[in-house]
């Protein structure tokens, strides 16, 4: 069985939106009370986005693109690129100065070329004001000392895809809460023929918000709170001790994974368990081709956040997206106009369940969209937005920790000390050697 991004995931966006709850409902869909931006004579507006794992989410954005172009006459061409990419276009556009009017990108990037976006900052607070706050994460990545370099989009959540039989199989009758008993369960799943598997490859995603889960739940930093390095310490080294412990029980290749990678095998049957957004799970429950095979992993799936490390308490990293203005557009207020059409209810509340779990909501009155409730699956993800670690934990986000994270620090550092390419120590230092090119302080 193969799969393609593509089919990871084609779900229709009527099959995914449910029921509206009826506050979502009452508002028009053009409404904008208290801000208006006009469109310039003749805008056209390009924008460039990250290529949908949930199919719902791109025919809502495009529903809705469709709309605010029928009510405002601006054409908004939409284009996509695969998750790996985004990144380093990005940053050659703000460079050159040349492409995208808008892009949506990740994490922090903003953070690395802030003097090339369009200060959104009367809009973000307008969204902010009217609808309940942002949620502090998002709104972290999205900010720069009081100014808004984008609007947060959403957050991709990230937690454990299961089989529940073969957990069961494996003697373990509830999915292990903390770290000790995860390895312990992955070992015996490992011995029933059923491996785990986490990506320890350069995936925007499922790569940074496994390494940094690892750090984080063994009590590890990149940066203390004044952006010193502080990667080289007894605790990175008890994670990294962990992570070859596990890496053990996997199928083989996670080295190489990207993003996708997981989802193909969970959804072949290869393997048990895999950290990953919501869209494995959904591309079985949909089942457009009525693979049994698919229905059966369907029926079978069952969905966790991560397991609590000896820290104590839940520490995930969760990929956030940020919609953001290039200052190089000749059309700043039908961009604005654009995004402020975007984030308003109709809009936002019709792309948030279509969107099926995998886009969890930045702005907290979308919190108790019914979608959420809708799938007992669907739980583990509801509060990404409200929960997240930002990555440059402890220190703040800023060129340094963007860099560091496009750079896959943390990253090579578990890769190539499960792998064996190095000493846990002699990765520990290297890591701290990376960090310290980009956090000069």
């Amino acid at each position: 069985m193969k799969f393609t991004r593509r089919d990871v995931i084609r779900t229709t966006a009527g099959a995914a939106a449910g029921v509206l709850g009826s506050r979502f409902a009452s508002s028009p869909a053009f409404a904008q009370e208290g801000l208006t931006y006009k469109p310039e004579d003749g805008a056209k507006l390009r924008m460039l986005r990250w290529s949908p794992f949930v199919q719902g989410d791109e025919d809502q954005w495009l529903a809705n693109t469709k709309r605010f172009t029928e009510a405002t006459g601006v054409e908004v061409r939409v284009d996509k690129e695969s998750w790996e990419d985004i990144r380093p276009k990005a940053a050659v556009a703000a460079n050159v100065g040349s492409g995208p009017d808008l892009m949506l990108v990740w994490f922090d990037d903003p953070h690395q070329y802030p003097d090339k976006l369009h200060d959104v900052t009367e809009l973000g607070e307008y969204l902010g004001s009217k609808y309940g706050d942002w949620h502090d994460g998002p709104k972290q990545y999205a900010t720069r000392e009081g100014k808004f370099l984008g609007l947060p989009l959403a957050t991709i959540g990230n937690a454990i895809v299961y089989r529940e039989s073969w957990v069961k199989e494996a003697g373990f009758s509830e999915f292990p809460k903390d770290t000790a008993g995860f390895l312990e369960l992955c070992k015996a799943l490992q011995a029933k023929g059923h491996p785990a598997g986490f990506t320890h490859g350069h995936g925007v995603g499922d790569g940074n918000n496994y390494a940094h889960w690892l750090l984080w739940s063994h009590g590890g930093q990149m940066v203390d709170e004044s952006g010193k390095v502080t990667i080289n310490s007894p605790e990175t080294l008890k994670a990294i001790e962990y992570a070859q412990e596990l890496y053990k029980t996997f199928i083989p290749g996670t080295e190489s994974w990207l993003d996708v990678n997981n989802n193909r095998a969970y959804l072949a049957g290869e393997l048990s368990v895999i950290a990953n957004g919501i869209s494995a799970y959904n591309t079985a429950k949909i089942n457009k081709d009525n693979d049994p095979k698919l229905t059966e992993i369907a029926k079978d799936t069952r969905t966790t956040n991560l397991p609590i490390g000896p820290v104590g308490k839940p520490v995930e990293l969760f990929q956030v997206t940020t919609a953001v203005i290039f200052d190089y557009t000749p059309y700043p207020n039908a961009a604005k106009a654009y995004l402020q059409f975007m984030f308003e209810e109709q809009q936002m509340a019709e792309w948030i369940t279509a969107s099926a779990g995998y886009c969890c909501q930045t702005l907290k009155a979308f919190d108790n969209n019914p979608m959420w409730t809708e799938d007992p699956n669907n739980a583990a993800y509801a509060n990404a937005s409200a929960t997240l670690r930002p990555n440059g934990y402890a220190g703040p986000l800023g060129y340094a920790s963007a860099a560091t994270m496009a750079d896959y620090v943390l990253v090579d550092m578990f890769a190539k000390a499960v792998t064996g390419q190095a000493t846990p120590q002699e990765a520990m230092e290297e890591a701290e050697k990376r960090t310290n090119r980009y956090y000069r302080v």
